[in-house]
């Protein structure tokens, strides 16, 4: 995914004199590299000073410039969080912030660098708009989508390997939830990598007779309200699937617009703990150990003997 935004970006960037990238320390990946390589003076690097990261991004922007703040997900959001607020949200400066490794995406280095609490964070600013693309081509189609935004972004994405879910899928709009699937009896609410879990979860639902569809909601701020209360209107159960902390997400968007339209459907709603979690090892063990691996979610759903 971090590749496909850099290789959109990259792209963009050819035609597009007015974008940079600027990074706090972090190794460029290939296609990263290709932009330094080619557009040196429009790649610069801050080193560990997150903040100063911002403030360049932001004195770019007040120049006319498009720059990209790009690390770490806890380090994009979190060390400098007032720089985001006050330099790029108060005077909204079309600055993206792009946050690698959402949720517990760094599972080999434990809770400082899991970003378990960013969408609640950045969603939280006003002027501030959430996207966290579901797979490559999603990235890919948010990337674009963004030059078109005229204050401040936070981009959420995962690191790399993501399987292709939107392919056949509807249009990408930003601000617009996306079916990648249409059914009938379930709806499966996600963003960000963990959708590859939910492409799972509606394969065990169909071989048991669910009609299923699953939905990228992948602009968390704008939420698409009308999206989200139709799906919950015109489907029997709908599952919020979300890599993100339970308080602040997805989950507590959507059950709020299930109170305020007074949905008739069963809403369950799979989110990380409330807590850190001790644990090392693969992506998908730190998701197991917060409760979200196919057997237990599907089991909750009632699918399970």
């Amino acid at each position: 995914m971090r590749n496909a935004f850099a290789e959109t970006l990259y792209d963009i960037a050819k035609d597009d004199p007015d974008v940079f990238i600027v990074v706090a320390d972090i190794s460029p990946g290939a296609a990263l590299a290709a932009f330094q390589d080619e557009f040196a003076e429009r790649f610069v690097n801050v080193g560990v000073s997150e903040q100063a990261m911002i403030g360049v991004c932001a004195g770019l922007a007040l120049r006319g410039c498009k720059p990209f703040a790009y690390t770490i997900a806890t380090f994009a959001a979190y060390r400098p969080f007032e720089m985001i607020r006050d330099d790029l949200c108060y005077q909204n400066l079309p600055v993206t912030v792009v946050g690698v490794g959402g949720g517990v995406n760094y599972s080999f280095l434990g809770g400082t660098h899991h970003a378990q609490e960013d969408v609640a964070v950045m969603s939280a600013i006003p002027n501030m708009t959430v996207v966290a693309p579901c797979d490559p081509l999603e990235a890919s189609a948010a990337t674009r989508a963004i030059m078109d935004v005229p204050g401040p972004v936070y981009l959420r994405l995962g690191k790399a390997g993501e399987p292709v879910l939107t392919e056949g899928a509807e249009p990408f709009a930003l601000g617009k939830v996306r079916y990648l699937q249409r059914g009938d009896d379930v709806c499966i609410l996600t963003y960000g990598p963990i959708a590859k879990l939910g492409r799972a979860l509606a394969d065990r639902l169909t071989e048991e007779g669910r009609s299923v569809s699953i939905v990228s909601v992948h602009t968390l701020k704008p939420i698409d309200a009308e999206g989200i209360e139709r799906a919950l209107h015109e489907h029997d159960e709908v599952i919020v699937l979300e890599e993100h902390a339970p308080t602040g997400g997805l989950a507590d968007k959507v059950k709020a617009i299930a109170w305020d339209t007074k949905a008739p459907c069963e809403l369950r709603a799979h989110t990380l703990k409330d807590e850190f979690v001790h644990l090392y090892g693969p992506h998908e063990t730190l998701l197991a150990a917060h409760g979200l691996d196919l057997e237990t979610i599907a089991a909750a759903s009632g699918q399970l003997a």
